[in-house]
């Protein structure tokens, strides 16, 4: 079931395992540089049948760190062009590009240097995010978002998607998931707005639609996928009714796929990482939204990504530190190597 090809608009995909976005903090003035040709190229290889590149900051306050890769202009557009181009070459499968806001999460140190912190001063700036809430006691208060605001970021959407298909990506994915800004405006923890972008139940989730439908405007034949939370795993925050209403109203305006991911919201739940532990919520949202549907999280081994794709629990998985660890891990059984798999290697492993 893992070599079954997908078709998402006119992409085809020659297997069922993508390559999770993951975030690497190496970018120079946001652009990508030698590390992400060296990183991306070596996932290109593995035989995934696609990839997406990591979260893509759409404005310079919308980063996560001061080294996030981003698109919000021209300049930055030209260096992803050049990055596809020589992807591209080496493997031509579909790449998605994945675009994110940090909201209240931004200003961060790089995870290396030290996890989970904010940036001091002078180095610091300020965060934005639907209300004023702090994520946890060690972050800053971020600065509610005026409506104005709330536009100008839709807009900023709007504009890294146009710029990341000029620069030839097959599809962008939105980020609303892990904790960033259009988690933030999905959860009760951390949206206590009473207008229009508020939770009430008719307004519920105007942000992510109009994000949705804006960019649907742009092209209706690129690929246009989510990344969505199908739990805060907390008591009082968001669960999977929410995730479920969420995901078929963007599905009515034109989504084409999501990637279940869970929690992320503060810095600690009630999360249980275990093999494969969204798997079941990414299952009940297939089933109830019928949309192709993907998830990630703790799938490492090659027969349980076979066993869930065979009882139709999800259509595609999203995987990570296992193509880090071990590039070729799907084409350990010979038989499989068919087009994907550099014939030199052959007889190597």
């Amino acid at each position: 079931m893992i070599f079954k090809k997908i078709k998402i608009r006119n992409k085809t995909f020659s297997n069922r395992v993508s390559v999770s976005p993951m975030c690497q903090y190496s970018a120079i003035n946001g652009k990508p540089n030698k590390w992400h040709y060296r990183h991306l190229s070596n996932l290109v290889e593995s035989g995934a049948g696609s990839l997406t590149v990591e979260s893509t900051a759409i404005s310079k306050k919308g980063r996560i760190t001061e080294k996030d890769l981003c698109i919000y202009n021209q300049n930055q557009m030209k260096s992803h062009k050049k990055l596809l181009r020589y992807l591209k070459s080496i493997r031509d499968i579909p790449i998605i590009l994945q675009l994110s806001h940090s909201g209240r999460k931004g200003s961060a140190e790089i995870p290396w240097i030290k996890k989970n912190t904010p940036l001091k001063k002078p180095y610091s700036w300020k965060t934005y995010a639907p209300s004023k809430v702090k994520r946890d006691y060690k972050w800053p208060l971020p600065k509610e978002m005026t409506n104005k605001v709330i536009k100008k970021t839709i807009k900023d959407f709007k504009n890294s998607a146009r710029l990341a298909f000029k620069a030839g990506y097959d599809g962008v994915e939105i980020h609303m998931a892990h904790g960033y800004l259009l988690h933030q405006f999905f959860s009760p923890l951390s949206n206590k707005r009473i207008d229009e972008y508020g939770l009430k139940d008719k307004l519920k989730y105007r942000i992510h639609i109009e994000i949705i439908k804006s960019i649907k405007k742009i092209s209706k034949e690129k690929i246009l996928g989510a990344r969505v939370t199908g739990t805060d795993h907390l008591s009082n925050g968001t669960n999977l009714k929410d995730c479920i209403n969420l995901v078929k109203k963007l599905k009515s305006n034109g989504l084409d796929y999501i990637c279940v991911s869970s929690g992320g919201i503060v810095p600690k739940t009630n999360m249980k990482i275990r093999e494969g532990f969204r798997v079941s919520i990414a299952s009940k949202i297939k089933k109830e939204c019928k949309i192709l549907t993907r998830t990630s999280g703790m799938i490492n081994d090659y027969k349980f990504i076979d066993k869930i794709l065979k009882q139709k629990k999800i259509d595609f998985v999203a995987i990570g530190r296992k193509f880090i660890s071990d590039k070729f891990f799907l084409f350990k059984d010979r038989k499989k190597r068919k087009n994907d798999f550099p014939k030199q290697y052959t007889y190597c492993i």
